[in-house]
Parts: structure tokens; C-alpha cells; sequence
């Protein structure tokens, strides 16, 4: 009789079977592991450009959590098959700089009037400064490490506030940080289902004392993960809080400028549920608003604080809604209060339409409307179709949508009314951001082609090609911008960074637009356009212009510096910052300041 050695039994692990069992080999990790962080060298971890050559100095990976052992496994044995996911979004990062130091070029005089060449603006001898970064970062994918709520725009009296004039909206400013209203739920003492487990370093107190004063905070996500890290830290992989959702996913955040101190700090978060939590992550409290979905139930695609205001966010839905919130109200069910278009001339159905956006915005809630209670404050319809990203302009008067249907729109928000509507190359649009002087807008999407536009022409002047799949952000360096020139970076689904040099002078005024009441005069554009291109001429749709009539202009620099798709990118006064969608934040010195520049050890050993 021969003899058999039997093997034991394979060990039981909870979760097995269910979310991700397949990939891991039917094992699925429950222990949290730590960041790491690693400082490669050699020549490919550095590239250079007309002013130098940028080495990286670090590379920051952020652990991705294991799923939550309550997710539902999803079985389906095609392995062609095209289910649809949960939201899921890339590592991007939110930065604040507690004491910034300004760029080292200051604009002043006339700004660029939204529309129709220069405005001369009251008080234009006051300076205009441009943010470390903030200009750029409003492409959705971060918030600037600088002191001023937007740039500092020569306008002698500031932008109005938004809904100013309802005294329904009437907030007292609070000057003492210590007396500013904060969450009213404690995160680590939570017993609510949304949240699975927050972590808190052992030595916080101390490590926030010790911290250098003009150091960088960095908030970050990564799938159902939020974390809080140091980025002047030696030691700035041991993050100093982080907080692990049950099943949602952040997808976006944003760190108010306007009430940002050492004590007090509002952080806003956007979630794959289609809720939203307003986080004091210094005092540990935290409120849930848009609970279940009660206002809008699809994801937070992109969510940024009103410029200037202490209470005010503006939230991107996935369904094409834009949604003013504030972060001390209640919610409530939201039912459309009075629904109007802010530009005429079409009706509610192409507003909404979900194929071919619409020329006008809906109003489900006018910022006007004296029901000021509840949440939202105000609720703006574009599209059917999900919106990629916003940005506020320098002025703090107008802002720039993004969607995926293909279309930048140009909105003044303060009286919630469109004024101009382009259309991409190709493919949705993913990202916008505005230059420093707010002359141009850049848009970058699934065309792989990166777009500027000139407000004051209301047309589209040129394409920067570079990018071999889809742009995921857009950044500008106010370190590298002045009164003739601007630098810009950007970053996409191909791995590569591309640094671009661009002036008015390469910038050649477009040839005169073909008269939009002739459809004889749109043969050959695509039939969205002429859809749009007789709108009775209001002037607001504006037709694609063929890539042989618009410049192409070529970076300066194009390296690629990830085998993952990138997420984010961020200017700061000496480094690079860019993200990707697995986790790895790496800081790319500028040059000059070489792999010497290291953050104080002050805690090196909490």
C-alpha cells in the first residue's frame, strides 16, 4: 500500500472570497501598512531644462488601504466584461502653507476684463500678486500653499461677495481664529458607519509644536483612505492622521484659505457616495453634509471654497450639477425651487440635454433665493454629463467648467449666468486652470492636446501637443511667470510630465470666425456645433477651429516620470510636486537647490 501525504488544510482569513480575492491569490490583507518613502538617484530620476536640471529629491508612497472586509465581492467570472465601478479617483494632494513666502514677480495695473480686451480696474495702482501655485492647483486637483485667498487682483474695492445683497445669506466675519466654529462630531470617537477607523500619531501635540512655522501641510487620498501628512517633516511617510472610510472613496478636498491658521484649519472632502465632510483635522471634529445623498446622491467629482469666504464651498456633482453648500447648515431633501435659465433662448430640455450640452445653465436654486435655512445655497444644472473640474478666476469674478461632454464654459458665478461656451478637439475635457493675470484659460483633456484660450478674444489662440493619452492636470508656476511669459506644467494618463513656455507673442490673433447664423459656413464641423452655431446670435457657443488655422506649440520639456497614470501636479518655491494614481508623490528639486535641501529634523525623533 502506498503511502499519500496529505496537506493540511489551507488557513481561513476573513474576507476570503469576497472583494479582490481573485488578484491576491485568495488572501486579502486587513493589516494597515505604513508609507514608505525612497530617494532613487541617478540620471533618470532627473531632467532638465532651460533653466537647469530638476532632480528628484524623494518619492512619498502612500500605503493603499485593503478594501473593507463589509464590501459586497463583486463576481462576475467574464473577464471582458465592462460592469460599472465605484468612483475611484487618483492621489491628489491639498496644500497649505501656514506662513508663504509670495513669488518673486508681482502683477499690477490692468487686468484682463472677462471678455472684450483689458478693463481699466479701480485702484490699478494696487499690486496684484500671484499665488504659490493657486492660480494653477484650481484645475481640481489641488489647493495652493499660499496665505492669500486667490491672488491679491488690483481692483481697489474687492470682488462682491457672493450673494451679497441677500440678507438671508448674511455672516458675521470672524476674525479670532479661536473663536471660529468648528464641526460639531469628534472623528476619533465616531460611531458612525461612514467612517471605519482613524489613526492618530502617537506624538501630534509635539510634532505640530515643533514643526518649522513656513513648513507645508499635504492632505491626501488614496481610495477610501485620507490622510494628513507633514511635508516639512524629516520623517513625513509617519502621516499625522489618517482615516480610512468604509466604503466610500474621497475623489477630492480643498483647504480653505480664507480661515487657516495655526489652531484652526477647514478641510472640505468630496466622496464617491455623493457626500461631503467638512473635517478640523487640528481639533479631530468632523460634520457629514449631503448625508445619503439627500441633496444630490452621485460622486463629488471636484470640490473648492469659494474665494474669500469662511463658509461657502462649491461642490461638482457627477450628474453635471454645480452646488453651493455651506459647511455650518443642515440638510434638507432638496427639491428644485424655481427652475430658469439664466441665458433664454432655449429650453429646459437642451439645458439638461445629456449628449450635446446645452447653451444655458439651468437655476434650480438661485444664491437670491431668500430660503436660505438649509442646504444647498445654490444649485446650478450644465449637463447630464459628469464635470471634470472648475476654476475660479483671479479676479474671483468668473469661473471655468470642464466636462465630459467636450466643453469649457465660462461662467460668471457671481450672477449666475453663462457667457461663453467652446468645445474641445476631441473627447471630454479633464482639467482648467487659469494664467496668473487671468488673460487665458488652458484646458487639457482626452485629446491628449492641452488648449489656451484668450478671454479677451473669446477664442481659442493655440494647442500645445506632447502628451501621448489623456491630460490629467494642469498647473501653473508663478516662480516662472512674469508680465511677458508663462510656465506652466502638466501631467497625463501616459506617465510623462511636460513643462510649457508660452507668450502673447507666439499666441497669433485667429482668423475671423465664420458668422454663426450661416450653417452653409459650418460644412464639414461636426454636427454638435451646428447644432449650437445659430443660437440666434447671442455669441455664446463658440465653434471648434480646425487644428491647421490654430498654432501647435511644443514643451520645452517632456520626460517620463512614472510608470503609473499621473493625478496631480503642484509648483512650489523649490520643488515640483506631482502624484499618480497608486500613491507615489515625488518632489522634484528645482535647480539649484540640489539633493542638499533636506526638511529640519525637528522630529525626527517623535
Amino acid at each position: 500500500m502506498l503511502g499519500f501525504s496529505v496537506l493540511p488544510p489551507p488557513p481561513r482569513y476573513p474576507g476570503v472570497g469576497g472583494y479582490g480575492a481573485a488578484g491576491l491569490g485568495g488572501i486579502v490583507p486587513l493589516v494597515e501598512t505604513n508609507n514608505t518613502i525612497e530617494k532613487p538617484t541617478g540620471p533618470e530620476w532627473q531632467f532638465l531644462v532651460g533653466e537647469g536640471t530638476y532632480v528628484l529629491r524623494e518619492d512619498l508612497a502612500l500605503a493603499t488601504p485593503p478594501p473593507h472586509p463589509s464590501e459586497a465581492p463583486i463576481v462576475n467570472p467574464n473577464p471582458l466584461a465592462t460592469n460599472p465601478k465605484p468612483a475611484s479617483s487618483g492621489t491628489k494632494l491639498s496644500l497649505v502653507n501656514l506662513h508663504p513666502k509670495p513669488p518673486p514677480f508681482v502683477y499690477g495695473g490692468a487686468a484682463a476684463s472677462s471678455f472684450g480686451g483689458l478693463a481699466t480696474l479701480d485702484g490699478a495702482n494696487d499690486l496684484r500678486y500671484s499665488t504659490e501655485g493657486g492660480m494653477s492647483s484650481e484645475d481640481g486637483r489641488a489647493t495652493s500653499n499660499s496665505d492669500a485667498q486667490g491672488p491679491r487682483v488690483a481692483l481697489g474695492s474687492a470682488a462682491p461677495v457672493f450673494g451679497q445683497g441677500n440678507a438671508a445669506l448674511t455672516i458675521a466675519v470672524t476674525k479670532d481664529v479661536n473663536k471660529r466654529k468648528k464641526p460639531k462630531n469628534n472623528v476619533t470617537k465616531s460611531n458612525s458607519s461612514f467612517i471605519s477607523r482613524v489613526i492618530v500619531h502617537d506624538s501630534l501635540s509635539r510634532r505640530l509644536t515643533d514643526r518649522p512655522s513656513d513648513g507645508i501641510f499635504a492632505f491626501a487620498n488614496i481610495n477610501r483612505a485620507f490622510q494628513w501628512l507633514d511635508m516639512s517633516s524629516s520623517n513625513k511617510q509617519d502621516y499625522l492622521v489618517k482615516i480610512l472610510f468604509t466604503k466610500a472613496h474621497c475623489l477630492c478636498h480643498d483647504v480653505n484659505l480664507a480661515t487657516k491658521g495655526a489652531s484652526h484649519l477647514d478641510v472640505v472632502m468630496g466622496f464617491s457616495t455623493g457626500e461631503i465632510i467638512w473635517l478640523e483635522p487640528i481639533a479631530q471634529r468632523y460634520t457629514r453634509l449631503n448625508k445619503n445623498g439627500v441633496i444630490n446622491n452621485t460622486p463629488v467629482a471636484h470640490v473648492k471654497w469659494l474665494p474669500g469666504s469662511e463658509n461657502l464651498f462649491l461642490a461638482a456633482h457627477m450628474d453635471g450639477s454645480l452646488i453651493v453648500y455651506d459647511k455650518e447648515k443642515e440638510d434638507a431633501a432638496f427639491t428644485p425651487e424655481d427652475e430658469t435659465l439664466s441665458n433664454g433662448g432655449s429650453d429646459a430640455g437642451d439645458a439638461t440635454n445629456g449628449s450635446t450640452p446645452g447653451i444655458s445653465m439651468l437655476i434650480r436654486k438661485s444664491v437670491h433665493s431668500k430660503n436660505q435655512k438649509m442646504n444647498p445655497v445654490a444649485a446650478w444644472k450644465l449637463s447630464n454629463q459628469r464635470i471634470h473640474a472648475f476654476s475660479f478666476s483671479p479676479d474671483h469674478r468668473h469661473l471655468a467648467v470642464v466636462s465630459e461632454d467636450g466643453t469649457l464654459r465660462i461662467i460668471d458665478y457671481l450672477k449666475e449666468e453663462m457667457l461663453d461656451l467652446f468645445f474641445s478637439y476631441y473627447g471630454g475635457f479633464s482639467c482648467v486652470a487659469w494664467t496668473p493675470d487671468g488673460k487665458y484659460v488652458l484646458t487639457g483633456g482626452q485629446d491628449d492636446l492641452i488648449s489656451i484660450w484668450s478671454m479677451a478674444d473669446t477664442a481659442l489662440v493655440a494647442r500645445c501637443q506632447g502628451h501621448e493619452s489623456w491630460v490629467a492636470a494642469l498647473a501653473f508656476d508663478p516662480w516662472r511667470c512674469d508680465d511677458r511669459s508663462y510656465r506652466f506644467g502638466s501631467v497625463g494618463e501616459d506617465g510623462r510630465l511636460c513643462l510649457w513656455d508660452f507668450s502673447a507673442v507666439m499666441l497669433h490673433r485667429p482668423q475671423p470666425r465664420r458668422h454663426r447664423s450661416s450653417i452653409s459656413s459650418n460644412a464639414g464641423l461636426p454636427e454638435r456645433i451646428n447644432s449650437y452655431d445659430s443660437d440666434g446670435g447671442s455669441g455664446i457657443a463658440h465653434a471648434v477651429e480646425p487644428r491647421a488655422r490654430i498654432p501647435m506649440l511644443p514643451p520645452v520639456m517632456t520626460k517620463v516620470i512614472d510608470k503609473h497614470p499621473l493625478s496631480w501636479l503642484e509648483f512650489t518655491e523649490d520643488a515640483i510636486i506631482t502624484s499618480c494614481k497608486n500613491g507615489h508623490i515625488r518632489t522634484w528639486n528645482r535647480p539649484g537647490m540640489g539633493a542638499a535641501v533636506e526638511p529640519k529634523p525637528s522630529d525626527a525623533a517623535s
